[in-house]
């Protein structure tokens, strides 16, 4: 007859069963889970893509960002910081997926409390958003319930608990009632029997094979929902379709030698698919240009709603402008030039006459985003213009088809909206915008500014002379000279490529004659006013400041 196992075999025996229960458990968790954003993907398919709970929590985060916490994401994810959420959203929720698939092993009701818990905050998110509707938390209910029901199948299909008694119960002889390491009649796990020793091999199996389907399924539905999205298709045929009219004012014919020759160098045209997007949105907004409208209101004379056609119609005209983000460092990135077609703001404005106390516009975009322009920037002769085109082709989705916002001169938080729906003239003493409610300037004049692109800081180079390359822009001013210097020497005047118009960038180089040694290489840009600053700041409240420099080695 078998003996009893001693008290620490027993207790050692309890713990690995306890684990493996634990183990299982958190998978079971893991598996619901992704069934509850599946199902919510689906459902929100018909909802709406702003109604998934994933973005909808995202989006919330978003909006309920510190300015110090959103500026250290830009600094260290630049234009990923979306997909650094997203990632980050997805090992949160895991955990607490896994979370909740333990303490239902434990007690069900503790485990269901997480899932609704989490449900609760996603459906909130969800009908935070603008436009929401009463169906917009559609997506997080159907998913919670979903989750649910997958996560009480999976755990009622883990091994039974092992018990903690530390003495095998024993028949009225003194022997135990039953072997230790086998079965009782009251089901598996008797003392000093782990869990995974008294599940059998096949009870194992069906329990991964079920955790291995509804993970599959789960998945499945969350690339389905996101896949058939039929408004985003909708809009892709609408933009396809769009057949934009020729200007009455083309761009100004691009003058020879706007690049500088240097390999390395950005081009003086940013290609549509390389140029920054810096916004608020998770998922990009899907306008149906035949539904779109444009509301102009506040004080005005008149309120003026424009039509897809009636814009299309209009006097349209182009302009080459250079756009630059807030949140761009001292030789930073977030920055690029594009030809634009549109209707300049002005004309626009001047069918709504504004009233004379009237010093500000906060435009809306279909995501319910907002910015606070000054509106002198938009009457006056600056190309500021409610845009269409980008590079002579519709605007592409992800940067605000079917129209938005470009305004020389101007950071594009304060500028730029994307996906624009309405116009209110108003004052800045009476309304606010998205980001000067966070801390950020009401006015956001773009700083003259100059970046090296070659060579690339860290890097070593050769000894002798050295083409030192870059571009500068002060939009809406224009870039006058560009001086550079090595190490704490004399500034040295550098040489322009042509210029191609006030309110796009400007290339420049430099031949250095470099001599061994550890350099450190400073350039400063000049608009008509003068020379950039060299005082360092912080892109917050309104724009970082500095020189831009990089360190070589000259070998």
């Amino acid at each position: 007859m078998a003996a009893v196992g001693t008290g620490d075999e027993q207790g050692s025996g309890l713990r690995r069963g306890r684990s493996a229960r634990a183990r299982f458990a958190a998978l079971a968790g893991l598996a619901s889970g992704l069934v509850t954003l599946g199902a919510a993907a689906l459902v929100a398919v018909v909802t709406g893509a702003s109604s998934d709970p994933l973005v909808a929590v995202g989006a919330a985060f978003v909006d309920a960002t510190p300015t110090w916490l959103k500026e250290l994401a830009a600094e260290t994810f630049g234009t990923a910081d979306k997909a650094a959420l997203a990632v980050g959203e997805a090992l949160v929720l895991a955990g607490l997926a896994a979370l909740a698939g333990v303490l239902a092993a434990r007690r069900w009701v503790w485990g269901a409390a997480v899932v609704v818990a989490l449900g609760l905050v996603a459906a909130a998110a969800a009908l935070g958003r603008p436009g929401a509707s009463a169906w917009t938390a559609a997506p997080a209910v159907v998913g919670t319930a979903a989750g649910l029901w997958t996560l009480r199948l999976l755990v009622d299909r883990l091994p039974a608990p092992a018990r903690s008694s530390s003495v095998a119960a024993t028949g009225s002889g003194g022997t135990p009632a039953h072997p230790v390491g086998t079965a009782s009649a009251g089901g598996p796990g008797t003392v000093g029997t782990s869990a995974r020793d008294a599940w059998s091999r096949t009870d194992r199996r069906g329990f991964l094979q079920a955790v291995g389907v509804a993970a599959a399924l789960g998945a499945v539905g969350v690339v389905v929902g996101r896949a058939a999205g039929a408004a985003g298709r909708a809009v892709t045929a609408a933009r396809d379709a769009v057949r934009l009219p020729r200007p009455v004012r083309a761009a100004a014919p691009v003058p020879a030698g706007v690049d500088v020759p240097v390999d390395g160098v950005e081009p003086w045209r940013t290609p549509p698919d390389a140029f920054y997007r810096i916004d608020t949105a998770l998922v990009v907004p899907q306008v149906d240009p035949a539904t779109w409208t444009l509301r102009v209101h506040g004080l005005v004379e008149r309120e003026v709603e424009l039509t897809w056609d009636e814009l299309l119609a209009s006097d349209l005209v182009e302009a080459w402008v250079t756009l630059c983000c807030v949140s761009n460092p001292v030789g930073g990135d977030l920055v690029g030039n594009q030809r634009w077609l549109g209707l300049p703001v002005r004309d626009l404005l001047a069918r709504a006459v504004p009233h004379a106390d009237a010093d500000m516009v906060l435009s809306r975009s279909a995501d319910g985003w907002t910015a606070s322009t000054p509106i002198e920037a938009l009457t006056d002769d600056r190309d500021a213009l409610l845009a269409v085109g980008m590079d002579g082709a519709p605007l592409p989705v992800e940067h605000g088809f079917p129209a938005r916002l470009v305004v020389p001169g101007l950071y594009g938080y304060v500028s730029a909206t994307k996906w624009v729906t309405e116009l209110e003239v108003t004052r800045f003493a009476d309304a606010r915008a998205y980001w000067t409610q966070r801390g950020w300037s009401e006015r956001g004049p773009v700083k003259t500014q100059s970046r090296i692109e070659v060579p690339r800081g860290g890097g070593d180079v050769a000894a002798g002379d050295v083409v030192v390359a870059g571009t500068a822009w002060a939009q809406h001013r224009g870039v006058r000279r560009v001086q550079v210097r090595a190490d704490e020497g004399a500034w040295q005047d550098a040489t322009l490529a042509a210029d191609g118009g006030i309110d796009s960038w400007r290339q420049w180089r430099w031949t250095w004659r470099a001599e061994p040694g550890e350099h450190v290489l400073h350039v400063r840009a000049f608009d008509p006013e003068g020379p950039q600053t060299g005082e360092v700041a912080d892109v917050v409240p309104d724009g970082a400041t500095g020189y831009d420099s990089v360190h070589v080695t000259v070998v």
